[in-house]
């Protein structure tokens, strides 16, 4: 089993850059141990103007057996025979997709100490698979590989060279290249997808894979237009692990939505044009009615449920009255920008105390969100597929239960003032509906009949006539009687 990766580069940055980002260096030829076999690393090439490092997998097809891989996909058993003579040791598959991941893990992860500053630089990258399982055919691997960038090259691998009637196989020899992707991504799409196009792993598949997925797909799966076969395949077809990572995927797809984005057109407004009539961007206006409606209820201990990249975590940090902040989000990318954002690292005890950021499912109950004063849904709704609203509507309202509740949402009626959003269109691509002021009012009484709350509603921003304000806030306040029963409870 074999792969190889090639760059090239000049004097001043010399392509043996290579070698200190996979942390393995060209002038040695090295081996690992794996579960399965001993995995190899060498140079074929380094110079300054082009190296290639190598990676060969050899599988030791009796250990295979030994750890389980005489199972078959769904645990029956393989034919005996099969079980020693099969395409394992030849074929790229999750084995070397575990071995890329072993070998080059710091890589994998964007991490290089020597020359930290590398890990985000785009390469020229060539990535060759000489025989690549492809179930699915040509076809399937341009339409994996293509979106995230690459180049692809696909050559069918005959059954037999010599009678060329009898078609091809399931093989193909794949070639990769890119000069916009850095390594880590690179060997992140090869982790996922080298197992998807083979089909089939040699290891059980557990609720951990998801996770492992999610991982390695950050920053890409999510906008896959294959992220469901993407899902499927990956986890086996076990079709409970593929709707958990496809309902977190959902959620993350939310999350790096931001409403700073230019493709929103509510917050389409050039922030660097300094002049006196520019007009005050409306996501600006949506967190000082947050703020407003947060002092009125007196809140102290808040909540910032889909945070994304923080900036009203750090406008509540910015007010003392807000002892405790707490940012949730379900991508851990989000959350690390949010600290960035935040300077998390450089905080001061005290200022530290008052703010902490976590990574959880609005779609699922999570215990360490209840006790707080109130919690805000700052455009998040609008993100979720309307069957999923329930469950954050429970996981909220009905588990968490902060004694007050904000829920901003795009008043669908305004759009037609927005002169460059095409009729039909929504403000944002992520975007699974938009409601008039009718159809939010009427979820927002709903939710609060159903679980103690009284509702009021808020205009946000400029306030037509005609059809309303761009943004509709409903406030959610505990009715006196059910904190009344809440305390009683707790006493």
């Amino acid at each position: 089993m074999f792969l190889t990766i090639s760059t090239t580069g000049t004097a001043e940055r010399p392509a043996t850059d290579l070698g200190f980002l996979l942390h393995k260096h060209p002038d040695n030829a090295q081996a690992f141990s794996t579960s399965y076999g001993t995995a190899h690393v060498l140079y074929p090439e380094a110079s300054a103007e082009r190296c290639t490092a190598a990676l060969l997998l050899e599988v030791d097809a009796v250990a295979l057996v030994r750890r389980g891989k005489g199972k078959g996909r769904g645990g029956a058993p393989d034919a005996a025979l099969a079980q020693y003579v099969n395409d394992r040791p030849y074929a790229a598959s999750s084995l070397l997709a575990v071995a890329l991941s072993g070998v080059f893990s710091s890589a994998m992860k964007g991490q290089c100490t020597a020359k930290p500053e590398l890990p985000a630089r785009p390469l020229p990258l060539r990535i060759e698979v000489p025989a690549l399982p492809a179930r699915g055919g040509a076809d399937l691997v341009r339409t994996l590989f293509e979106p995230l960038g690459w180049t692809v090259t696909v050559e069918p691998v005959a059954l037999d060279a010599e009678f060329p009637e009898w078609g091809d196989s399931r093989y193909v020899r794949l070639v990769l290249e890119s000069e916009r992707l850095t390594l880590a991504e690179a060997l992140r799409h090869l982790y996922v997808l080298l197992p998807v196009l083979d089909d089939a792993k040699h290891y059980w598949v557990a609720s951990d894979e998801v996770d492992k997925l999610l991982r390695a797909g950050e920053g890409w799966l999510a906008d896959h237009p294959e992220q469901k076969l993407i899902t499927s395949r990956y986890l086996s077809r076990r079709w409970s692990l593929t709707r958990a990572a496809m309902e977190r995927l959902e959620l993350v797809r939310l999350a790096e939505a931001d409403d700073s984005e230019v493709g929103e057109i509510d917050n389409a407004v050039d922030e660097e044009t300094d002049t006196e009539d520019k007009p005050v961007p409306l996501a600006v206006q949506r967190r000082d009615a947050i703020l407003a409606a947060l002092h009125t209820s007196g809140a102290g201990r808040v909540l910032d449920l889909g945070c994304g990249q923080g900036q009203l975590v750090q406008a509540l940090l910015k007010d003392t009255r807000f002892t405790e902040i707490v940012g949730v989000d379900v991508s851990m990318r989000a959350l690390t920008i949010a600290s960035r954002r935040l300077k998390l690292d450089r905080m001061g005890e005290r200022q530290a105390a008052r703010v902490k950021l976590i990574q959880g499912s609005l779609a699922y109950t999570d215990p360490r969100l209840k006790g707080y004063d109130a919690a805000v849904l700052s455009e998040v709704i609008e993100h979720l597929d309307l069957p999923r609203l329930p469950a954050l509507e429970y996981a909220v309202f009905g588990t968490a239960r902060p004694r007050t509740v904000l829920v901003t949402t795009p008043n669908v009626e305004y759009n037609v003032r927005w002169e460059t959003l095409p009729a039909g269109h929504s403000r944002h691509g992520d975007h699974r509906f938009e409601w008039t002021r009718e159809e939010f009012q009427g979820w927002a009484h709903a939710v609060a009949e159903r679980h103690g709350y009284a509702v009021e509603f808020t205009p946000v921003g400029p306030e037509d006539p005609e059809v309303g304000p761009p943004t509709q806030m409903a406030t959610f306040s505990m009715s006196t009687a059910t904190v009344t029963t809440k305390e009683e409870k707790a006493a």
